[in-house]
């Protein structure tokens, strides 16, 4: 991780000199991640994982912790494997621009941020790096900030993936809290239960499922197809929308049969795979289509992973690695395409097969795997699938097994769609404008290449991706035993079901155009996008309202807002549970009662002047009454200071009141009653917090020990002069400086007066 951040310093301060060798330099540093990754393989399949412990806030828990085992040693390699195809594409794919240091830097410290997330042991620095991919996700996916689609489409990814990411905060602090520790491990290791526990699920669970873009959230991800290519095939096929998976998987061998579990993640899970599914087959553009397939592509995951089986914890990992390869591959295609032709619209490239055949071969055997056709690594783990679905121990086996069928007959679909759309036979448009299609550089093409070579070779030699996928799925659930990923695994239901999904998928292929008019004639659903939109601009509206409200420039509205919002939070704790005190005395002498009388009227007075002066006055006497109390109660030093400071107030008041007019503008009697109201609340809330506070003390007061302390430390037997002095003689220095400005203030207004006086004539 520290390399990637060094890496990104570099590449800005090189990028110039660089250019376009700039995406080249990149892959260096996934590439030693990749080595590094490589020689650590044999310890932790040994079941020796490699923890790194680096202390960093103890007191708050909050340490990074680094630990590799065989699932993150899963994630490491697919980071860091496609990172290095990506970053060696970008470089023909974008050419030379001078964006591209900060696209390359921001890249590269988003592929950091990923390994953080995978190999952090820490929910909290988990946490840490999941809001590092959201914030870089969204610097890529805005990338070219001039088009407007790119701005809206960071925009609700941020939003998104970061509203899920602070529900995702707040289960990991409940579950931190419920398990007394912070550590990952530890908590699967000796879980926590209870009501507290399944709430923080849930909100694990929202975090996971918007970063994965699983429904209803999942209509950040087809928008997000406005960042350049290169982003779309790292960040939306093959790691960030994967983060969700991740915690997903970590958490359901332990917390599947909790009560809120399996409920949320199948009904996600199984949404997004028809939802997605049955989209991409109304998309014209090529990487919309593959979006809305990565949609459906990840509700499969989140439900093999979900569902907290042995068997179908093995499938996922398989799916994981296998989606990884094709999808990735297939965005690779699509710009290769967009570059040589620039458009993506199957409608204007059918017939690209002669005039790219390499590429053509390329895209066949990924959309091949992508739809499950044997002898491909996506139909071993389609087949697992299916295996894992249809399991005894699968709570409702039929219905997931049955939607699992049907979502791989659309997958069958629309990776037909992809084929024949961009490479069937047809007349493109473009042959009629005279363009020529130039064959891509061999360089442009061998990323693409390489992830269809692991396809195929996962496909024909199950046993080379074997150990990796076994590795992953045990160190998520000990269960998994001797599984193994095989082409043939004999004749079973999963076979036959596999067999149903080509049988299903081909019918839809052969009756696609029936389909596309059937599917363009029925009228549009009201959709998560629209729904996104609508909240959107209802916040805003809501927003633009309340504003125009509490910020109209009304001294009066301001002061009722504050004023009422110190009534309201205070208050209604104080109104839930408070203790009173059990006896209350009215008053101590007679003379309290006058003099609290004189201050009651004194300030009804005020509130009723219509002149400065008078109400000044009037507040004065309130002041003045006020010393009067702290004379009675034995606290003439008080009483001089309040004598004191009301004077200077008085006169500070009556400098600035000589610039005003002498009476108060008019007022409606409207706003006077609500002023008359807010008036008597925040008086209420006074007076009741007042008699709760002095209820509230549960140890003695301090003024015990300054009576105790005052004359064998300080030898003085005036209390009040030594607190002054001694125990609290910063805050009488503070307040003497205070005194001291004000009266200097109070002299320099006094003068300036005078000085106007006498220039007048």
């Amino acid at each position: 991780m520290a390399i990637h951040l060094f890496g990104a310093a570099v590449l800005l301060a090189l990028a110039r000199r660089l250019g376009v060798r700039v995406f080249l330099t990149a892959a260096v540093v996934p590439a030693i991640v990749l080595v590094w990754a490589i020689s650590q393989t044999g310890a932790v399949l040994d079941g020796d994982p490699l923890v790194e412990t680096i202390r960093w806030a103890p007191g708050l828990g909050l340490d990074i912790r680094l630990r590799l085992d065989g699932f993150a040693l899963l994630f490491v390699l697919l980071v860091a494997g496609v990172g290095v195809l990506v970053f060696t594409y970008s470089r023909w794919y974008l050419g030379d621009d001078p964006r591209n240091g900060r696209l390359a830097a921001t890249l590269l410290t988003f592929a950091g941020s990923m390994l953080g997330l995978v190999l952090a042991d820490n929910l909290l620095a988990l946490f840490v790096f999941w809001e590092l991919t959201t914030v870089t996700s969204f610097l890529l996916i805005g990338t070219d900030d001039t088009k407007p689609s790119a701005r809206s489409a960071a925009l609700q990814a941020l939003l998104t993936t970061g509203v899920g990411g602070l529900a995702m905060l707040a289960g990991f602090v409940l579950l931190g809290q419920q398990a007394g520790t912070f550590t990952l491990s530890e908590i699967l290791a000796s879980p926590p239960s209870g009501t507290v526990t399944d709430i923080a699920l849930v909100l694990v669970l929202a975090g996971a499922l918007t970063k994965s873009a699983q429904a209803p959230f999942h209509s950040w991800l087809p928008r997000a197809m406005a960042a350049p290519t290169p982003v779309s095939a790292y960040l939306h096929s093959a790691t960030m929308v994967k983060a969700g998976i991740y915690v997903i998987a970590r958490f359901a061998p332990v917390f599947a049969e909790t009560m809120p579990w399996r409920p949320i993640v199948l009904t996600a899970g199984l949404a997004s795979m028809l939802i997605g599914g049955y989209r991409a087959l109304r998309q014209h553009d090529l990487k919309l289509l593959l979006a809305f397939g990565t949609v459906s592509q990840l509700g499969l995951l989140v439900v093999l992973l979900g569902l907290g089986t042995a068997q179908a914890t093995f499938a996922g990992c398989a799916l994981l690695l296998a989606h990884a390869a094709f999808k990735a591959a297939l965005f690779l295609v699509v710009g290769v395409i967009d570059h040589q032709t620039k458009t993506r619209d199957i409608r204007v490239l059918s017939g690209l097969a002669t005039e790219l055949p390499a590429l053509a071969v390329i895209a066949a055997i990924s959309a091949a795997s992508m739809a499950g056709i044997p002898p491909l690594l996506g139909f071993i783990a389609k087949e697992l699938a299916l295996e894992g679905v249809t399991a005894t121990e699968v709570p409702l086996r039929v219905l997931i097994g049955g939607s699992v069928v049907i979502g791989g007959m659309l997958t069958f679909a629309y990776s037909a769609r992809f084929q024949l759309g961009a490479f069937g036979r047809g007349r493109p448009a473009r042959r009629e404008t005279g363009q020529v299609i130039e064959r891509p550089p061999v360089a442009f093409l061998a990323p693409a290449a390489a992830l269809t070579a692991v396809t195929v070779v996962g496909g024909f030699f199950p046993g080379a991706l074997d150990w990796l996928v076994r590795a992953g799925a045990a160190s998520l659930d000990d269960r998994v035993g001797d599984a193994h990923l095989a082409l043939w695994h004999g004749v079973n239901l999963a076979l036959v079901l596999s067999a149903v999904t080509l049988a299903g998928g081909l019918t839809l292929v052969v009756t696609r155009r029936h389909l596309e008019r059937l599917q363009f004639s029925l009228p549009s659903a009201p959709g998560a996008d629209r729904a996104y939109d609508a909240l959107v601009g209802g916040l805003l509206q809501g927003a633009a309202a309340v504003t125009g409200f509490v910020q109209s420039g009304s001294l009066p509205v301001y002061l009722t807002v504050i004023l009422l919002t110190v009534v309201a939070v205070p208050g209604a704790a104080l109104a839930l549970g408070t203790s009173w005190p059990s006896s209350l005395t009215f008053a101590h002498t007679p003379l309290q009662i006058v003099i609290g009388v004189v201050s009651v009227v004194a300030a009804v007075a005020a509130c009723r002047q219509t002149r400065r002066f008078s109400a000044v006055l009037l507040l004065g006497v309130v002041g003045y009454a006020m010393a009067g109390l702290f004379v009675l109660h034995g606290a003439p030093d008080l009483a001089l200071t309040q004598l004191v400071v009301e004077t200077l107030l008085i006169v500070l008041f009556m400098l600035v009141l000589s610039r005003l007019p002498g009476e108060f503008p008019t007022r409606s009697r409207q706003s006077r009653v609500v002023a008359a109201w807010v008036a008597m609340a925040v008086a209420a809330f006074v007076f009741a917090f007042s008699l709760a506070a002095t209820a509230a003390r549960r140890e003695d007061p301090v003024s015990n020990a300054y009576l105790e302390r005052a004359y064998p430390e300080a030898g003085g037997r005036n209390v009040v002069n030594v607190v002054l002095v001694d125990f609290r003689g910063l805050d009488t220095l503070g307040e003497i400086a205070v005194l001291a400005v004000a009266a200097v203030g109070a002299i320099m207004l006094g003068r300036g007066r005078r000085r106007e006086d006498l220039d007048r004539p």
